[in-house]
This record gives structure tokens, C-alpha cells and sequence, in this order.
């Protein structure tokens, strides 16, 4: 039986839930780590870098989550920072000055929104990305490992295909604020999760996200080496798919994708 969208909250929530630092030495060889954005400075909710995904040379830019209360800290709780997106950004230019796919991995409750990312540009580095990522002339494929959450998530999802770890959800606001904006009551979490359409199986009937990478039963956190071996077998498809399209065919399908996404009623 499918699970609810708030049975997957709970389950992404579990602090054991594998995050991209241990998914990093199961999926790449030879991961070398690379900092800052060269305007301000480093952003711990943001890992980028070079590694080898079976032989190929890859960009992977993704967001960071904690554990434990000293590894929130240090990732300011996978909210990430103006710079964080500026450094995801030159990875990517990086990337596509040497003809590497970029691999971007979600995990975040939404940017930050604090007075000092406010004042250092956090709109403009999320839409600049946006911008960027749309006529990035390289392969960008994306994948949400547990939270996505709005333009926080949106700022590494603009890709030639997005997949969904099974229990992953992806939204343009937190079952939290939404609840507290329609209903001004923030405790209606659960019923607002349960009603927003953002379950894996929701977005790939919504068009939004392509693919569903399956979990082990009890998530991720129940085996993440086979959790590891799922998200492995899909990347290493899509980047063959992708770097074998012609590039000004891959950005014009990118750019279609993303024209066409959206239900409404008039």
C-alpha cells in the first residue's frame, strides 16, 4: 500500500536517514571535495566537488543535513546560505567549461531566510541559479534524497531529469507554512502534508519529476548500500543518456520540460 504523504515525512525525518556525506564514498571514486564561492565565503549546507561516478568524471553539488545538533550547526540545518548557491554555480560553470554532467542532490527544508541572507542577495543567487542552470551547456540531472523544499530545492532541481528517492517529498512550501499561511494554525501540518500532491508518486503523475528511484522497505536508512546502489544505477543511466544528446537538443528539451509543468483549473 502507498504511503501518505506525511508516513514519508516521518520517515525522511528519522535522524538515520542517509545523507549526501554518506552517500558520497557509495556512489563516487576518487571525491575531492572543493570550496567557496569567491565572493563571500564557504556555505557548509552545500558540498560540491569532483569525483568519478564508474569511471566518468562528474560535478556533484548537493545540500547537506545533520544527524545530530553539532552537524545541523555546521550545515545550518541544510538551509543554505546566498553563498552556497554561488558556490554551487561556479561548480557548475566549472563543469561546463570541462564537458562534465553535473549531478545535483536535494535535501532541504527551504533557504535560508535570515536577515544576513537577505542582505548578501539570497532572491537573486536562487533565481540567478535558475537562470544559469536552464541554458547550462552540460547535462544536469537531479535528485531529491529526502526534502525539497522551495526554492531552496528549486535552486539545484532545474535539470534535463529530476528522480525522487521513493519516500522523498518536493514542494514549493513546507507542509508547516502552509498550514500556518492558509489556516493560521501550524499544528494542521499532517492535513495540509496529506493534501499538497508532493509524494514521489504525485510528482511523476504531475509531470514534475521523471523517475522514482525505489527504496528498501523502512526507507533508506534500513540500508543505504542498497539505497546507494539504486541511486548509482540511475545516475549512470541518465548521464549516459544525456551526454550522448546533442547539446543544443538537450537544452531545448530542458527548457520544454520546464515550460510544461504546472496543473491548474480555470
Amino acid at each position: 500500500m502507498a504511503k501518505t504523504a506525511w508516513e514519508c515525512i516521518q520517515l525522511i525525518r528519522d535522524k538515520n536517514r542517509p545523507t549526501i556525506r554518506d552517500y558520497v564514498p557509495l556512489l563516487f571514486d576518487g571525491f575531492i571535495e572543493l570550496h567557496g564561492d569567491r565572493l563571500y565565503g564557504d556555505d557548509g549546507a552545500i558540498l560540491g566537488g569532483i569525483g568519478r561516478l564508474g569511471g566518468e568524471p562528474v560535478t556533484v553539488v548537493a545540500e547537506v543535513k545533520g544527524r545530530n545538533l553539532a552537524e545541523n550547526q555546521a550545515c545550518n540545518f541544510a538551509m543554505p546560505h546566498p553563498e552556497g548557491y554561488r558556490k554551487a554555480l561556479r561548480l557548475m560553470k566549472q563543469a561546463e567549461k570541462f564537458h562534465r554532467p553535473v549531478l545535483c542532490f536535494i535535501d532541504t527544508p527551504g533557504a535560508f531566510c535570515g536577515v544576513a541572507a537577505e542582505e548578501r542577495g539570497q532572491g537573486e543567487a536562487i533565481a540567478r541559479n535558475l537562470m544559469e542552470m536552464m541554458r547550462l551547456r552540460t547535462p544536469v540531472i537531479s535528485v531529491v534524497l529526502g526534502e525539497g523544499g522551495s526554492g531552496g530545492a528549486l535552486a539545484l532541481g532545474v535539470c534535463d531529469e529530476l528522480a525522487v528517492l521513493e519516500n522523498a517529498v518536493y514542494s514549493v512550501i513546507s507542509p508547516r507554512g502552509f498550514a500556518s499561511i492558509l489556516w493560521k494554525d501550524a499544528a494542521r501540518e499532517q492535513e495540509a502534508a496529506d493534501m499538497m500532491r508532493i509524494t514521489a508518486r504525485d510528482l511523476v503523475e504531475l509531470e514534475v519529476a521523471e523517475r522514482i528511484i525505489p527504496e528498501p522497505a523502512g526507507g533508506a536508512q534500513a540500508n543505504p548500500a542498497q539505497a546507494a546502489g539504486q541511486i548509482a544505477d540511475f545516475l549512470r543511466e541518465a548521464v549516459k543518456k544525456y551526454t550522448a544528446t546533442p547539446i543544443d537538443l538537450l537544452l531545448q528539451n530542458r527548457y520544454d520540460k520546464f515550460r510544461k509543468i504546472g496543473a491548474y483549473l480555470e
